[in-house]
C-alpha cells in the first residue's frame, strides 16, 4: 500500500489483518481512539517518507506483524498526519500500548531490537 508520500508498504504479506496505515489526521485519531477503547496491545510506527532509516525498518515492521498476530500494528507518516503527530520529535518512533495506555517508546531502528520489544509487549 502507498500513502501520498514516497514510502511504500507491501501489506500483501500480512496474513492477520492486524496492520493499518493512518494516512490522515482523522485516520490516526480514530485508530488511537480504537486502541484506547479496545485495550488490546498495539504498536504505532511514526515515520516519514524522507527518513532513510524509516524506509529501512518499515518492511521489517510489516513482516513482524505476522509474527505477533495479537498486536495491532499501525504506520503513521508524520507529514500525512501533522496535527496528531506534532509530539513526535524523532523518526522512527515506536509507541507501545497496553490496556489503552502508552507503556513504552522506542526511538530509531534495528529489527532485532524491535522484535525484542514486540515480544515484550505481546
Amino acid at each position: 500500500m502507498e500513502g501520498s508520500g514516497s514510502v511504500s508498504i507491501n501489506n500483501n504479506n500480512n496474513r492477520h489483518s492486524n496492520f493499518k496505515i493512518a494516512s490522515t489526521d482523522d485516520d490516526l485519531s480514530n485508530i488511537l481512539l480504537s486502541i484506547k477503547s479496545s485495550k488490546a496491545p498495539a504498536v504505532i510506527n511514526y515515520g516519514a517518507s524522507w527518513c532513510r532509516v524509516c524506509s529501512q525498518i518499515l518492511p521489517a515492521f510489516s513482516r513482524l506483524s505476522n509474527k505477533f498476530p495479537k498486536l495491532s500494528f499501525v504506520y503513521a507518516d508524520i507529514d500525512e498526519c501533522p496535527e496528531t503527530t506534532q509530539h513526535i520529535r524523532y523518526t522512527p518512533t515506536f509507541q507501545f500500548f497496553r490496556d489503552g495506555e502508552r507503556v513504552d517508546e522506542m526511538y530509531g531502528a534495528g529489527e532485532e531490537r524491535l522484535r525484542d520489544r514486540l515480544w515484550l509487549h505481546s
